[in-house]
């Protein structure tokens, strides 16, 4: 059943982010076997970020991989731990499982001569241990979720993990100076494959009982009954507003104090902004300390990227009030919600670091802007068909049927309301406080002007984006640029496009810009910035050079989108 869903469902956009993803995995899969070829630890953590991967992803993922849902079989009458056996076994089926297969193929690598045979069942194990505790790990969250309590812990602790991931070369440095990972690693779950191929016979046995422990707590979750959240609201006040934009303000605050789905995603972008930037505290360095209050608005900008494709198909309410100002009441309910806690970061982080004022501040409003404007634009232009708040299942957290234009959505969102704050930044640089001007400037009209082109966009296309909620398609005849979807072209050339669409901004913004702002500030030796690494000639070189390459991968999908659309042009 699994293959038969996958192979019908991997064309058009989604089939692209499957290509792109798998390429992404395959260049981290190579990447890992490099590492057993090297003496320490480095294998060992590699395999517990890819264990944490698989814990931490379903958060950017909508939830995870769920092709087969539990709710599917819920009338089959099958017992749990039967029905979880067979989706353990299902689970083994998709583009995840094989890059992951890929990966540990660095068990064969790093295996003792003695204990080559032991590396294939010793992947088979390892990999059962990613898939379960992912496994266990969404089904968890789901129940954390159905409690307020529960969705800010949950938050805290996916925000927390995913920005240690970020900044893992700061631990790396502070408990190894760079060169030694610790040597606890190789005890993790993760590890537990290595010490089987290097004659620790304990080791597979281990796996086994894991295995068989976590299949148990597994079945448990999945036998408790489903449904949707339903948090107390005694002691409310009533909703008053004078006019209809004021009753969407309402309403939207209402909403966001209620859906613990927006309360989980709101702790975790600022559980998120603030471990990532208070990191490198462990290494004595303030000076990333006051960014935590644009890192937490872009994260929350990020999170709510498909704000109208969230709510369903409550679409229509909106639709049948069109003088109610929708777009311009979500804006500043969406202000109201992140701004003071924004503003609050930036003040007492940059009290603590000692500066740069006109810095953050500017990058602050201006992201604030930024984010208010480009919410709910990138909702209503790239929106992705979501379930309805009441129909959700076991898996709060799957708010869309396609993950994989989900999770495009939030790094478009990332990488857009990040490029709204760089002009204030820039200003701020050279100019000081006169940036802190062109940051407010920049974030009201970032506010103004993108929220005028959503309003047009829901207006003129409304009815074809509640069609689009309700089916999953665009009407047939309906407006161009409904979602964002790449044109027609041979299946080499879309592979081709969506891969450096993708993966352009690695080399581009980490590898290259990044990289020179370390190498300009004497911050040498990261292990993942390539030319911190190099010798003292080759290092703006290789900068420069990152840089080009993720120019040039831009380039070159656009030239190709270009050139599809010039060919469908002329055929029509």
């Amino acid at each position: 059943m699994k293959i038969a869903i996958l192979r019908h469902s991997t064309t058009g956009r989604r089939g692209s982010m499957m290509a792109a993803g798998g390429s992404l995995g395959l260049v981290l899969a190579a990447g890992t076997i490099y590492l057993a070829f090297l003496e320490g630890d480095w294998l060992a953590a590699a395999y517990a970020v890819w264990m944490l991967g698989w814990i931490i992803g379903p958060v950017f993922s909508g939830g995870g991989e769920e092709t087969l849902r539990p709710e599917f079989f819920s009338l089959v009458g099958l017992p749990a731990h039967r029905l979880a056996a067979g989706l353990l076994v299902s689970a083994f089926v998709g583009v995840a499982p094989v890059i992951s297969v890929i990966a540990l193929a660095g068990l064969v690598v790093a295996a003792e001569p003695g204990s080559v045979l032991v590396a294939l069942p010793a992947m088979v194990l390892q990999l059962a241990v990613f898939v379960l505790l992912s496994k266990v790990a969404v089904a968890m969250l789901g129940i954390a979720l159905r409690s307020r309590a529960g969705a800010i812990g949950a938050g805290l602790v996916n925000g927390v993990v995913l920005a240690f991931l970020g900044q893992a070369w700061v631990f790396a440095v502070a408990f190894g100076q760079g060169e030694q990972i610790p040597g606890f690693v190789r005890y993790l779950p993760s590890g537990w494959g290595l010490l089987a191929v290097q004659g620790n016979y304990l080791a597979p046995a281990a796996m086994v009982v894991l295995i068989v422990l976590l299949l148990g707590v597994w079945a448990a979750l999945l036998a408790r009954p489903t449904g949707a959240n339903r948090p107390a609201t005694r002691g409310r006040r009533p909703m008053r507003a004078a006019t209809a934009q004021e009753a969407v303000v309402a309403k939207e605050l209402r909403t966001w104090s209620r859906d613990l789905v927006r309360t989980h995603q709101l702790t975790f972008a600022l559980a998120y902004g603030v471990f990532f930037a208070g990191a490198p505290l462990v290494l004595g360095w303030t000076g990333l300390l006051p960014w935590a209050a644009p890192i937490f608005v872009v994260m929350a900008a990020s999170m709510t990227s498909n704000l109208y494709g969230a709510d369903g198909t409550a679409l229509w309410l909106s639709l049948m009030a069109p003088g109610s100002s929708d777009v311009r009441g979500r804006q500043r309910a969406w202000l109201v919600t992140v701004a003071p806690v924004a503003l609050a970061l930036a003040v007492a982080f940059t009290a603590i670091a000692g500066g740069p004022w006109p810095m953050i501040l500017a990058a602050t409003f201006a992201v604030l802007g930024g984010g208010a404007g480009l919410v709910p634009l990138v909702s209503v232009y790239g929106l992705v068909p979501g379930t309805d708040p009441q129909r959700r299942g076991g898996n709060p957290l799957r708010t869309s049927e396609d993950e994989g234009s989900l999770t495009g959505l939030a790094y478009l969102m990332m990488l857009l309301v990040a490029l709204s704050g760089a002009p204030a930044v820039a200003v701020a640089a050279a100019a000081g406080w006169w940036g802190v001007a062109a940051g407010a400037a920049t974030g009201a009209l970032s506010y103004w002007g993108f929220g005028l082109l959503a309003e047009r966009r829901l207006a003129a296309q409304g009815p074809e984006l509640l069609h689009l909620m309700r089916t999953g398609r665009p009407p047939e005849g309906g407006a161009k640029g409904m979602s964002f979807k790449l044109p027609d072209m041979p299946k080499a050339q879309r592979a081709i496009t969506t891969t450096c669409l993708s993966l352009g901004a690695i080399p581009l913004v980490p590898q290259g810009i990044v990289a020179a702002v370390f190498v300009a500030d004497g911050r040498l030796r990261h292990s993942w910035f390539l030319a911190t690494d190099m010798p003292p000639g080759l290092r703006w070189p290789v900068a420069i050079g990152m840089m080009l390459i993720g120019l040039a991968m831009y380039g070159v999908s656009l030239w190709l989108v270009r050139r599809a659309k010039r060919r469908a042009a002329t055929t029509t």
